[in-house]
């Protein structure tokens, strides 16, 4: 696994939009090398001010969108088309502005899906769907994602894995349903700690005074059970996107100059 790298934006507009420029160029440097590209999407705040971000920059076009392959690290377990899924406000952000190849957007089955009000059964479908993406060189049941994308919440939850919940224990699957989270709303499919390792690159946005402490935990050892977050690595690079309060408390090792 990587070290963990931090940069640092003054505030949380910047670092979206920051963010929305790296994002291109790592998409584009992945269709480069192979043809396609690969992104795990996040929901919160920050992560939909970064599609917003990447909608509005004329540098989205350097991507080829019918090329990328875009997954979910966790959903909201809700009706399809409610506002407060993951994927609804995506669409709205980015994806219904970019040629998307429909084929290759695989979003989380909705509450009023295949599976009815199962999310245990949509969560072993969503496992299915990663694990027939995999290929050998993948060395793994889920595709080695070229990106990740991850908030942070307060207590150091990232996806839908709480600290002490029965999901930061999971070894073996891939993606889990998450009953009874403490914020709403309480059901929820993520994917696991270990399948998020499996991604080249893990990219963990967080902005506000509210998440130093979690962050500066998150960088100094905490374990993963306490504080989910210290366990999103990815196998290449690990990279911490703060804005200037969030980064309030990290230790001076990981703290550049402010970009």
């Amino acid at each position: 696994m990587s070290r963990p790298e931090v940069v640092v934006h003054r505030d949380g507009d910047l670092l979206a939009a920051a963010t929305a420029a790296r994002l291109v160029t790592r998409l584009v440097d992945a269709q480069t090398a192979r043809g396609s590209a690969s992104l795990v999407l996040t929901g919160g705040r920050t992560g939909n001010a970064v599609l917003e971000h990447l909608r509005m920059t004329p540098a989205r076009d350097a991507v080829d969108w019918s090329r990328v392959d875009l997954y979910w690290g966790d959903e909201r377990f809700l009706p399809r088309g409610h506002e407060e899924r993951n994927e609804t406000q995506a669409r709205s952000a980015l994806l219904d502005h970019v040629p998307v190849d429909p084929d290759r957007v695989h979003p989380v089955e909705p509450s009023d899906g295949r599976f009815g009000d199962d999310p245990d059964a949509a969560a072993d479908a969503y496992a299915d769907v990663l694990a027939s993406a995999a290929r050998p060189e993948d060395h793994g049941p889920v595709p080695s994602f070229d990106v990740l994308l991850l908030g942070v919440g307060e207590e150091g939850h990232t996806a839908s894995v709480f600290p002490g919940s029965p999901a930061v224990y999971e070894r073996e699957r891939t993606v889990v349903a998450v009953r009874n989270c403490p914020k709403p709303p309480p059901t929820r499919v993520s994917l696991t700690l270990p399948a998020i390792r499996q991604a080249r690159e893990v990219w963990l946005m967080t902005t506000g005074a509210a998440k130093a402490a979690a962050v500066s935990m998150a960088l100094t050892g905490a374990g993963e059970v306490q504080l989910p977050a210290a366990g999103a690595l990815g196998k290449r690079r690990t990279l911490w996107l703060l804005d200037s309060t969030a980064a309030a408390k990290v230790p001076e090792l990981f703290t550049p100059p402010l970009a």
